[in-house]
Order: C-alpha cells, then structure tokens, then sequence
C-alpha cells in the first residue's frame, strides 16, 4: 500500500455531539457498500451496551476508500471515564478530527479530549456538527472552540485550524455556516489535504505500539495498533518489548487488516498501517512489536491515574447462587484479571481482609459499565459504595475535584444552587441563554455521589449534567451525600400489596407486589433520616367479618425502579449493592440496632 495514500484520523468529541453518526455517514457516502447492502445506524458501535446507552465505550476501529486514498477511521470514546481508551488509541492517528455540537459548543469532555489530542501534537480538523438545529450558532461555537485552543496553549501552527460545518444527521457537509448542503464531499477533501500521511522509514527495523487489544474465538487475543516502522509478514520471527523492559520472541501466526467495520487477513503489512495481529497469547496495551535483531521498543503510554474505587466481593446474600454461573472467587478474580489487560486505566488491589478486590478506575460510569458487563456474562457478586483516592502531597491530603457543568431551566437554578452548596460546590461560572442557564461548578467527587438522581429530581427530569476531573484540590472536608435513611426488610419473605400499601407514607418504595425478599434487604428510602426496619409481607388480621380478597380497594403508588448506576450512587457505608445476571438489589451489611421497627 502507498504510504502517501494513506489517513489515519480519530474522531474525539464530546458526549452525544454526532459522532457516531458522522462516521456512518461517511461510511454510507464513501461507495464502499454496494446497493443492496443495509447499513445498520451506530455502525460502529457493535457492543450491546453502547446500542442501548447511545455511547461510545470502546474504542473501534474501521477503514473506508475514497477515490484512491485509503482512510482509517479511529472511533473513540468521548466520555472522561473512558479516558484510558483515548489516551491509547490516539497513539494511532496522524491526526483528528474535533466534532462540536453547533449549539452547545465546547462542553468539559470536549477540553478532555482535545488536550490529549494536543499533548500529542495531532493536527485538529475542527467540525461544526448539526448546523441543522433551530438553536444552531455555528459561528459562536468556532469562536468558543478557537478560545478552548487558546487555553491550552496550542501551537500557531494548530492555531489556524480549518473548519467544517455539517449536518451527520441529513448527510451533508459545507465549507461555511450558510445555506445547506448535498454531501459530504466537502469533510472528505478537508481530511485528504490537512491530515498528512503517516511517517516512517519501511526498510527500518520493526515498531509497532499495541494501543488496542481485541479477541477472536480461533486465535486468541489480537493486538492492534499501527506500524510506524519496518514490515510485518505473516511467519515472521520479531521480537515483543514487554512493559517491565526483557524482549520475547515470537512468530506472526495472522495479520488482520481492517475493511470497513470488519477484519480482513492479509499476507503482511508496512508502514502507517493499523492492523491487528496474532501470534502472542498475553499481549498487553502498551507492549512493542519490534525486530528481533534490531530491537527499537517505543516509550509505554502514560495514562491518567484513577480517581475512584469499589471493593468487588463475593455474593454472600441468602439468594446467593440462584441467578448466575459464575460465583466463586476464583471466577471473579480471572474476570478481573482478563478486563485489565485490554483496560489500562482499571487497577485491581487484593482487600486485606476479605476475599475479592478494590477496583479502581475513573469515575462511576467506568466501573458501572464493568459491572453491567460482568452481569449480562452470568457473574454474580457485591459491590460496595465508591470511594474517591486521596493523595498526601508535602504532607497536606488532596482529593479529586471535578468541573461540573449543568444546563437547566432558569426556575430550577435556585435548588440546585442550594443543594450544590451543601456539597461543597464552588459556582465559577453561570451564563444565561433565553430561559436556560448554564452553570459551572468546581466540586469534590465526594461531592457528585448521588447528585444525580437529585438533580433529575429538581429539574424534573430536564436538566442535563455533565462532569470531568479538574484537579486534585485540597481535602473539602466532611460530606453527608444521603439525606433519608432506608426501610429495611425484617425477615425472608415475599412482599405483598396490603403491606405496601401501608408502608408508603413511611417513604419511596422500590420493589412491587410479589416479589422475594431476604432479611437485611433494602425496599425502599425513608422519609427521614434514620433506618426503619420494616415487616412487607404484613397481611390483614382475619376474621369473620374481613376477608383476605377484599383488597379493592389498595392502591400502590409505582414503584421507583432503581438502575445499577442508581443504586451505586444510592448506598451509603455500610450497605451494599448484589449484582446477579437477573436481579440488582440493595441490602445492608448489617441491620444496626439502633434501627427502629415499625
């Protein structure tokens, strides 16, 4: 392959810019697919997950032909908690392509992203996505954009970047903010002539920097990344730089080359190309495929240190066992073992004084999506409240601090100013557009545990939130994050209808009729700031004037479904969140008995 036809580019955005729609666009428009082919939305989002949330997780990796150029396309996470994928996978481009919502402009994982794509020295393609909006203000965000590079201290040269203005929703893209185009022929002449092509010498010695890992049912796990220098060929003896700096030789056994969204085999490979290759059955990210008589190991890539931790235990619960097939120690411990090796930025600790470890990793939404995926794969086990990681810096404690932007109706400012108060909130910024505010928080983590369910609660349901680490800040002090203690189930049983009933002036109840129960289970919060143990399989008193079937007249508020990431932002210490293919429930660790009983 020509090496000066070759693009390599990531997409980096901020959550729910367009992103993945853009790339099925330009997949759609590229003439790689025939006519009869259907093109499935989010093509590139092949995770279950990612389908149902509408979020990148992983970071993908897919190719496309335009005219006779050939364009690797780098999909990447634009959540901060996934941050280690974007710190790896840019290792890979040779430059990208910033994407930026044409009414909201630059938003906290938009200033994460671009940083990293910055300290790497990748030039920017800035596009303007969904000009097509009522509220649309393209020439504010390019102004808004140029001051986000400004405060970064990008380069001149970087400085003067060009910009695209499109619509990934109608499939078209232009060179100025007017009017409205036909194709995306304008993106694609953007990305040929100011992404350059890939450097390197192919007739120096092998390198090739693992930045992905993936997994193939024949052959194992693959590692991908791109060559940057020399050849790979298929039976090929190189030589792998391991992270603690010895050399192990192995054989090429397959090359894999990506083709659109899929993986084709290839008889070998040079530079500027982004392959997947089998033939070691560890390989990590991070790892160096190189020559074995001319080792040249490239530098490991550094990633962010983690923020947050929980302690994954064993299910110890009486309805341990009934949902899964995974339950053992032994079998949380390889699980946890295997999700390192592709997820650099997970750290696993072995507890002292329990079996199970602490699970460190960037923020909730990181360790919620493992515990998801752990789940739908048939393992059961517990989890306990997340912990924010203090550092001793000269002597003084420092705790994670986070920038938190919040968009809400102006009606609705005042309670979420108090409530952020309360949680030790700093207000920096507060901007005003028609009845929306935007306000701009620095906050402990601590802080954000449980806020936000609360502000869905205050902004009925219309706020939207979104955060990023700041910086590690000094220690802010004591925080209660939970204002109402819970009801508590006093015995195994099974809830019935008469007993909620009367239990909902007690609180919010979280589970219906009919369903199981064990003593220590949480079913619901209550409306005041201590425990309540509570009896919710309590029928009627017979006699011969009642009758157990005239309940005609008990009606059950609904019930409040609590989500994984509920239930974590909801514990407090001392209780505990069991997690089973089939069932997500709170308990306590154990009933205190200063708990009354009702």
């Amino acid at each position: 392959m020509d090496q000066r036809k070759i693009r390599n580019i990531a997409i980096i955005a901020h959550v729910d810019h367009g992103k993945t729609t853009l790339v099925d666009r330009l997949f759609e428009q590229s003439g790689m697919f025939k006519k009869h082919e259907v093109l499935t939305t989010c093509l590139m989002d092949s995770q279950e997950l990612e389908r149902e949330r509408g979020i990148t997780i992983s970071s993908k990796n897919g190719s496309l032909i335009y005219r006779d150029y050939w364009i690797n396309i780098i999909d990447t996470p634009g959540h901060a908690d996934f941050g280690g994928q974007v710190e790896r996978v840019l290792r890979m481009a040779d430059g990208a392509l910033l994407l930026v919502d044409a009414q909201e402009g630059p938003m906290p994982q938009t200033y994460f992203v671009l940083k990293k794509a910055l300290h790497l020295n990748l030039p920017i393609l800035v596009v303007i996505n969904k000009i097509d909006k009522l509220a649309a203000r393209p020439n504010w965000v390019v102004d808004k954009v140029f001051d986000l590079f400004v405060q970064l201290g990008a380069p001149d040269e970087i400085l003067d970047f060009p910009v695209v203005f499109t619509s990934a929703k109608l499939g078209y893209a232009q060179d100025d903010a007017r009017g409205q185009g036909t194709n995306m022929e304008p993106l694609f002449q953007k990305i040929i002539s100011y992404i350059p092509a890939p450097r390197g010498d192919c007739e120096g010695p092998l390198q090739m920097l693992i930045s992905s890992i993936d997994y193939s049912p024949f052959l194992g796990r693959l590692g991908i990344g791109k060559i940057t220098s020399g050849r790979l060929a298929i039976n090929k003896d190189i030589a792998v730089s391991l992270l603690d700096g010895s050399l192990q030789p192995i054989r090429i056994s397959k090359i894999y080359q990506f083709i659109k969204n899929e993986k084709m085999p290839v008889e070998s490979a040079s530079v500027g190309q982004i392959v997947a290759v089998a033939g070691m059955d560890e390989v990590t990210v991070g790892v160096t495929f190189t020559d074995l008589h001319h080792p040249v190991p490239l530098p490991p890539i550094e990633i962010d240190p983690p923020t947050l931790s929980m302690n994954f235990i064993i299910n110890t619960s009486p309805f341990a066992g009934q949902d899964g097939r995974f339950l053992t120690a032994r079998h949380l411990t390889e699980r946890l073992h295997r999700e390192t090796l592709s997820d650099v930025a997970l750290v696993l600790e072995e507890l002292p004084d329990r079996t199970g470890f602490k699970v460190s990793g960037r923020g909730e939404l990181h360790l919620s999506i493992l515990i998801e995926k752990m789940r739908r794969e048939g393992y059961e086990f517990q989890v306990t409240k997340p912990q924010v990681i203090f550092i001793v810096r000269d002597g003084q404690t420092l705790e994670p601090w986070e920038e938190l932007t919040l968009d809400l109706d102006d009606d609705y400012k005042g309670v979420v100013i108090e409530n952020l108060g309360q949680r030790k909130g700093i207000l920096i910024d507060m901007n005003l557009f028609g009845k929306m505010v935007r306000l701009v928080y620095h906050i402990p983590t601590r802080g954000l545990l449980g806020f936000r369910s609360e502000f869905m609660t205050d902004t009925k349901g219309m706020g939207v939130m979104n955060h990023i680490f700041h910086e590690y800040g000094p220690y802010a002090g004591p925080l209660k994050n939970r204002k109402n203690g819970v009801l508590i189930a006093k015995e195994n049983c099974t809830t019935v209808s008469y007993a909620l009933f009367n239990l909902q002036s007690r609180g919010r109840l979280f589970l219906p009729p009919q369903v199981p129960v064990y003593k220590s289970q949480i079913v619901g919060a209550h409306c005041r700031p201590n425990d309540l143990i509570v009896n919710p399989a309590k029928g009627k008193k017979l006699s011969n004037m009642r009758s157990a079937g005239s309940d005609e007249n008990i009606i059950l508020t609904p019930t409040q479904k609590m989500t994984l990431e509920d239930c974590i932002d909801f514990i407090n210490d001392d209780e505990i969140v069991e997690v089973t293919p089939k069932a997500i429930r709170l308990r306590k660790i154990f009933i205190e008995k200063s708990s009354r009983s009702a």
